[in-house]
């Protein structure tokens, strides 16, 4: 299986491979800065410069079972990663941006990271506690987590909008993955999406004015590797969605917020079979 690493360019409408590698990479973050892009790959984290791409290893200390959900804090300083190399199941650590040792911020297990509020204070993150995937929040400091939805069978992929007003995270309930949005105290729940596709991992652009996110087909259970599915961007304040791209990909796509600084573009990976 190889996997490209490719960004997708709003103005144009096309996509260009920024590397190629028999390895299998997911999730890339874009860097504040706008010259990387961060990516894991066999429970390891890894930069990807944009001017000369080629992989160079990030120090994570003990965390050696990394999985694809890590971000950047909104100052470029921290890194969050989720890995179980000590607690079997899924922890939010935090680290420096350059690398070090992990700092543990949620006691609990297991929690798979997702947004960061642009205040740079809190975490959201989805986390089983009773029988369901539900979305959380705890600050980025560690501290007591706080619950924000409760009636969905499972929840993933939250993510704040620029302004800090909502998290978009997918929602299923009664066999539909569908897009919806919450204020992080949990009131003003609302539907953004309602169609035949299984729709996930949404993802706010920086001017606050579309989502990017995941597209399965009819009847996809959980969000799997290796599946034929579509990028499509919606209105942030709701609507139609308009077809992006076609690829073959799915878990590892665009599992996390990776849009470039500017808004003019979006990193995701696609697979080929060799």
């Amino acid at each position: 299986m190889k996997s490209i690493v490719a960004t997708f360019d709003l103005e144009t409408g096309t996509s260009q491979t920024v590397l190629a590698v028999d390895l299998h990479l997911e999730a890339p973050n874009w860097t504040r800065d706008g010259t990387a892009l961060i990516v894991n790959g066999g429970g390891r984290l890894f930069s990807l410069p944009l001017a000369s791409p080629s992989l160079q290893e990030i120090d994570t200390g003990f965390a050696c079972r990394l999985n694809n959900d890590h971000g950047i804090s909104p100052d470029g300083t921290m890194l969050v990663i989720s890995d179980s190399t000590r607690t079997e199941e899924s922890c939010i650590y935090t680290l420096p941006f350059t690398g070090g040792e992990p700092r543990r911020i949620t006691e609990k297990v297991p929690s798979y990271w997702h947004g960061w509020s642009p205040d740079g204070r809190d975490l959201a993150y989805t986390a089983r506690r009773e029988k369901t995937f539900q979305i959380f929040t705890c600050p980025a400091d560690s501290g007591s987590e706080t619950r924000v939805t409760r009636d969905f069978d499972h929840c993933d992929g939250p993510d704040y909008t620029p302004d800090g007003e909502w998290i978009w995270f997918n929602g299923e309930t009664d066999g539909s993955v569908q897009l919806w949005r919450i204020r992080p105290d949990g009131t003003d729940l609302e539907r953004m999406t309602d169609d035949e596709r299984v729709n996930w991992f949404p993802h706010p652009s920086p001017n606050g004015k579309s989502v990017v996110y995941l597209a399965y087909e009819n009847g996809t259970r959980g969000h799997p590797a290796n599946r034929h599915v579509e990028l499509r961007m919606m209105p942030a304040d709701g609507g139609t969605s308009q077809l992006l791209t076609k690829l073959f990909g799915g878990q590892g796509t665009i599992n996390v917020p990776s849009w470039s600084p500017d808004g003019r573009r979006f990193a995701f990976v696609r697979y080929d079979v060799v």
